[in-house]
């Protein structure tokens, strides 16, 4: 008895029209990550400084993400993880998970993920609310960039 595939074939037009989200998203992070590799954050004068620092002196949760994105181009991930460990932990997530989505998009498979489940959500929010406040204080202060 021969098996044969319920998948049914698909067209090469077919499956270029299914990855244009995701090759959407990789240009746009590419063309980003491009550009912060190329201006150097360091340098004064090149971005604007954070709302939230300039008005009230504390850091936001993406104080120094920008840093950390230009170190990690330059493959410096320990001063990446100094400037903000919560960036640094989330961009190999985040390829990971976009991998995934071109993925299956390409196969024709839906693109189904239990991330969107309101816990994981919950817990993301409180991670980031934690990882804000902790980072503004005295015990806390290697958070800081």
């Amino acid at each position: 008895m021969v098996m044969t595939s319920t998948v049914p074939m698909r067209r090469p037009a077919d499956r270029l029209r299914s990855v244009l989200a995701p090759l959407g998203v990789a240009a746009v992070a590419a063309v980003a990550a491009a550009y912060v590799t190329a201006v150097d954050p360091n340098q004064p004068g090149h971005y604007p400084t954070c709302p939230f620092l300039f008005v009230t002196g504390l850091y936001c949760p993406g104080c120094g993400s920008l840093r950390a994105v230009h170190a990690l181009a330059h493959g410096d991930v320990l001063t990446a993880v100094s400037l903000n460990p919560l960036t640094a932990a989330a961009i190999p997530f985040l390829v990971y998970r976009w991998a995934v989505w071109a993925l299956r998009s390409w196969q024709g498979r839906p693109v189904r993920t239990s991330l969107a489940h309101p816990a994981y959500l919950w817990g993301l929010v409180a991670v980031v609310i934690v990882f804000w406040v902790v980072r503004n204080t005295p015990w806390g202060n290697f958070l800081a960039p």
